[in-house]
């Protein structure tokens, strides 16, 4: 009778992708540009998120391909000198500040080689002068914040807070130190006052909005109680927030404070106040638009009476800024609620220098036949960036092009567009808008040779 071999497990090829779920070791050599540690296991490249280099680490592997492998950091064997104990008790799950391990000085670096890494891959371009990075706080500077709310019906429970990161999960928070403090104070009594309501399975989001006349924004998918209405009238004037409800589509969004003011801010330099719904985009961060308005001012060196163009110009951020310093600014945006503010904000502010148009900008430009010969431009862009109207702009002939960019990619994109048109990168520079986290947001200076 022959003897059968015991069956001896199976050694994974070194060609294989690590499993879903594997936790592996390996030592950290670098940062990648979202901050994440890169290092080496089994020959492929990986990347961790909570990893500094210089770090030896125990990480479980959240997605894997034959060559590079995404993984999350579970216990540091070896620690970086440069580890910071995040200020967040969240910081480990919540998916808005995945930077907070780091010191702030590390982080603006990582955002200037993430800009510069971008403008030389996609454009082969880099600028004759890099700018310093603009930043303010480092912490307590967020003064708009959307919280997540969902009923969860298994434990009869309203989960109040923030995504957690690379899930759908909420994290369930007491405290966001990034947030202004006045707002800081309303989100840690929020979750309480939002379960006390009579139905909280019919509650959305909240939005915090800080600023000059502060708000807090509920959406609600049915009526709410006259009690509610007392508690949420009780909880908004105690905070110094005016109470906004939104029960339906974004043209049901009504204030119930009596005699409560539009959110607004104020650019002081500029000695401007500018009036927003509580839906309508705006600068998170008041130190930095502050920094960011006078950084453009500076650049573009507008001369009195000169046309200038805002490309998506919302509120009047940049254009009424533009104006105040006497040049001729048209603003073009492509929500017609939007011109409307910015026209309203104009005039609130005594200033008549500037005309506003609504207009699809992903579409190629077309100007007024009155309109002037445009010298300069500046743009602010969504994050798929300005392809068309940066041709658009090459053939109006416009000499200075100021681009503010939330993404890196898409503006090295379009400096290489740029590049083609005769336009050198003149000067270049992130702007810390969002401390804490990987976000990059930068402004470049084009001039026509």
């Amino acid at each position: 009778m022959s003897r059968q071999r015991a069956r001896q497990p199976r050694r994974q090829s070194s060609d294989s992708p690590a499993a879903i779920g594997q936790r592996i070791e390996l030592n950290l050599e670098r940062l990648a540009h979202d901050g994440r540690g890169i290092g080496r296991w089994q020959g492929r490249t990986v990347f961790v998120e909570g990893g500094l280099p210089g770090e030896r680490v125990q990480a479980r592997v959240v997605r894997a391909r034959s060559k590079l492998i995404e993984a999350r950091q579970e216990q540091l064997l070896q620690v970086s000198p440069e580890r910071l104990q995040p200020r967040c008790e969240h910081a480990e799950l919540c998916g808005g500040c995945s930077l907070q391990h780091m010191p702030h000085s590390s982080q603006l670096a990582i955002k200037q080689q993430t800009l510069a890494q971008q403008l030389q891959h996609f454009a082969g371009v880099q600028p004759d002068q890099w700018a310093a990075p603009l930043e303010g706080p480092a912490y307590g500077y967020r003064q708009r914040t959307r919280v997540s709310v969902r009923w969860q019906p298994k434990r009869n429970e309203l989960e109040v807070g923030f995504r957690q990161r690379a899930s759908s999960d909420l994290v369930q928070v007491h405290e966001c130190p990034v947030l202004i403090p006045a707002l800081q104070t309303v989100i840690a009594e929020l979750p309480a006052l939002l379960r006390s309501l009579a139905d909280p399975r019919s509650l959305g989001h909240v939005e915090l909005i800080g600023g000059e006349q502060p708000a807090l924004v509920l959406r609600h998918t049915s009526a709410l109680c006259e009690s509610d209405l007392q508690l949420l009238d009780g909880f908004t004037q105690q905070h110094g927030l005016a109470c906004w409800l939104q029960p339906g589509e974004v043209e049901s969004l009504h204030c119930v404070t009596p005699g409560a003011a539009e959110p607004s801010y104020r650019l002081p330099d500029q000695d401007l106040q500018l009036s927003f719904g509580p839906g309508d985009f705006t600068q998170v961060n008041a130190a930095v638009n502050q920094a960011m308005v006078n950084q453009a001012l500076d650049w573009l060196a507008l001369q009195p009476g000169e046309s200038v163009l805002d490309l998506f110009s919302g509120v009047g951020n940049f254009a009424l800024a533009m104006a105040r310093q006497g040049a001729a600014v048209t603003g073009i945006e492509g929500s017609e609620l939007m011109v409307a503010r910015a026209q309203q904000n104009a005039r609130d502010n005594k200033l008549d220098a500037l005309h506003f148009l609504a207009a699809d900008l992903s579409n190629p430009l077309i100007l007024p036949a009155a309109a002037p010969a445009f010298t300069a431009a500046l743009l602010d862009p969504p994050r798929d960036g300005a392809q068309q109207l940066v041709l658009d702009l090459a053939e109006l002939g416009v000499k200075r092009i100021l681009y503010i960019s939330c993404n890196p990619a898409t503006l090295a994109r379009d400096a290489g567009i740029l590049a083609t048109k005769g336009y050198s990168l003149v000067k270049a520079g992130v702007m810390d808008m969002f401390p804490q986290t990987s976000h990059v947001e930068a402004m470049a200076l084009f001039r026509k040779h």
